[in-house]
């Protein structure tokens, strides 16, 4: 059903490096494939995704990133990068290979993941290698308070650039809503993905906010962008009923609020009851989520259907910003 692709990249500053592709073909010869981009603490697993594409004719792929699960190499600390830009690399091998027999690619991006793929699309502008971006829950910002988000922004010393673990508090709260062995619904490998997450050092920190503040700057992704965030923001220390119908890594104004920054194209959709990955979210907020996935791609991705009003969307998109004071 699944095939597994390693991606040798070359060494970083923790000694070899390889990235995973997964892929999965609909049942027909398709044009049109996804790329799929996890968040931080995390790996591929949302089968249902997968599935979801596959039946509408799409193929399906997933990349493990550098670090994170199936890529993770003995010697490597989980998730650790000096810079998003590395993951760039990996991202560029994926779509070649993709873009190989597929002439449309839709990147669906989450969490850090959506971060990444924002910055990764600006710098590819102008190529044709992809034809869309939806980001589920991107990382556009620090859900902390005002003081411990300049307190971030005040790592430019030598110890923004060491693997020094940051003293913050763990939470395994996001886990224990979705881990079928805590009553979610979800059936994944603990040791890939964490209930509590992993370690945030100072370099991976320093690193995502460098990434953060080149998109508050403003980006000039070239393809339409579709943004996915909860309606419910949510900060717990412990568990909740509420937390499994609401956000509570990121705050979803947040998101809302820089997702202009991508692009001249974008749409933002706030989900009701969603979860941080709203893919996970309880069945009938997901099954909102994919009919919202769904009737964005079908009116401004797919290249046989409503072509030309997709063109001129986006010109009258384009041209009422140029126009801004």
């Amino acid at each position: 059903m699944y095939e597994i692709t390693v991606l040798p990249m070359p060494d970083d500053f923790e000694g070899e490096v390889v990235a995973t592709l997964v892929s999965r073909r609909a049942e027909t010869a398709s044009r049109r494939a996804v790329l799929y981009l996890h968040g931080f603490t995390d790996y591929f697993f949302q089968d249902h995704l997968a599935e979801h594409y596959v039946q509408r004719g799409i193929d399906f792929y997933a990349l493990d990133l550098r670090k994170y699960g199936r890529s993770l190499l003995p010697h490597q600390t989980r998730g650790l990068i000096r810079s998003v830009t590395e993951y760039f690399a990996e991202i560029d091998e994926a779509v070649r290979i993709i873009r190989r027999d597929h002439d449309e690619l839709t990147v669906n991006a989450h969490s850090t993941g959506g971060l990444v793929a924002a910055l990764w699309a600006d710098r590819v502008r102008g190529r044709g290698l992809v034809q869309g971006l939806v980001l589920n829950s991107p990382f556009f910002d620090l859900n902390v308070p005002t003081p411990l988000r300049l307190a971030a922004d005040l790592l430019k010393t030598p110890l923004s650039y060491t693997k020094w673990v940051l003293p913050l508090p763990s939470s395994d709260v996001y886990g224990r809503t979705l881990h079928r062995s805590h009553g979610g619904e979800w059936d994944y490998d603990l040791e890939l993905k964490p209930l509590g997450g992993f370690s945030v050092h100072a370099m991976w920190l320093a690193a995502i906010r460098r990434a953060q503040r080149r998109l508050h700057a403003g980006l000039s992704v070239d393809v339409p962008v579709l943004v996915l965030a909860s309606a419910n923001g949510l900060r717990v220390r412990d568990f909740v009923p509420e937390a499994r119908s609401a956000d509570i890594v990121l705050d979803p104004r947040h998101i809302a609020r820089w997702s202009t920054s991508v692009g001249p194209h974008v749409t933002c959709v706030r989900i009701q009851d969603g979860v941080h990955d709203l893919v996970l979210s309880a069945e009938p907020v997901r099954k909102q989520v994919f009919a919202e996935m769904d009737r964005w791609m079908e009116a401004f991705v797919h290249q046989d259907a409503h072509q030309d009003v997709h063109q001129d969307v986006h010109q009258g998109v384009h041209q009422g910003n140029e126009k801004r004071p």
